[in-house]
């Protein structure tokens, strides 16, 4: 039995060794010498680390312009998610109407829509609406329901609630609004901390977005500004490298913030 425990756990830590090659790959890479960068065999890590890629890597490369992008993106995203997908969610679990199912059965149904299906009559109306080269396209899709799949995490978790609860509340006054903001909502924290996380990670690492609407440089995100490093001087590997990690360190932050909800969230709404 104790062999077995040690087995499983040696190949449990195999497998993250895997998982987390490629970052461990490009951290050490980040704070290779230029001299070591074509060296063989090659190690993971340098005998004397060059800090000094950072700095360089930030000198050539606009982060702080493509960060400030990046979190116009992903905030408004965020928040519009965070407004939107919880009340059409309520209107699908807790308020009976006619064609509900159907509703909502033709709702999940765009799940099965590749996106480049769409692509092209998106962005004809975006055109016509005069938001080409702004942040609006990326932005406002996310304030009407943002997406199938947030509304069916949230309606799933929705529908756990007992409607008892609810009639309860209705008895003593209170109206949809009113028990939307008072009761669910306050309950909802875990599920709504998933989908906070899943619109963190799909906004901020987003490159067909900002690569179809934005034209102006001045208006890239990190995800379409980090080619443009690689392409400009791709042969710096170690700064290249140096501006990736600096790329991921938001998204891990926010990962380890809400990594507590995350988990409870999994877990409550069913989703495996």
């Amino acid at each position: 039995m104790k062999k077995f425990y040690i087995v499983r756990r040696a190949l449990l830590i195999l497998i993250v060794f895997i998982y987390l090659l490629p970052f461990i790959w490009t951290l050490g890479t980040s704070l290779k010498p230029d001299r070591e960068l074509l060296e063989y065999p090659p190690r993971f890590f340098p005998e004397n680390p060059d800090w000094s890629n950072y700095a360089k890597a930030l000198k050539k490369f606009p982060f702080l312009m493509y960060l400030k992008n990046s979190v116009i993106i992903t905030v408004g995203n965020v928040i519009g998610v965070l407004i939107s997908a919880p009340l059409v969610a309520y209107g699908f679990s807790k308020i009976n109407w006619k064609g509900r199912e159907i509703f909502f059965g033709i709702m999940m149904s765009t799940i099965m829509l590749p996106g480049a299906v769409t692509m092209i009559p998106v962005f004809l109306i975006f055109r016509k609406l005069g938001w080409i080269d702004t942040f609006l396209p990326l932005v406002v899709p996310a304030f009407l329901g943002g997406g199938a799949m947030n509304v069916f995490l949230i309606r799933q978790f929705f529908n756990t609630i007992p409607n008892e609860l609810l009639e309860a509340a209705r008895i003593d006054g209170a109206g949809d609004l009113k028990i939307f903001f008072r009761i669910m909502l306050p309950m909802s924290k875990p599920v709504l901390a998933l989908i906070s996380v899943f619109t963190f990670v799909g906004s901020w690492n987003n490159y067909m977005g900002p690569l179809i609407y934005l034209m102006s440089e001045e208006k890239y995100p990190l995800a379409l500004g980090m080619p443009t490093f690689m392409s400009r001087y791709g042969t710096y590997w170690n700064q290249a490298a140096a501006a990736s990690i600096l790329t991921l360190i938001p998204t891990i932050v926010f990962f380890l913030f809400a990594q507590k909800y995350l988990i409870e969230g999994i877990k409550l709404s069913g989703f495996k």
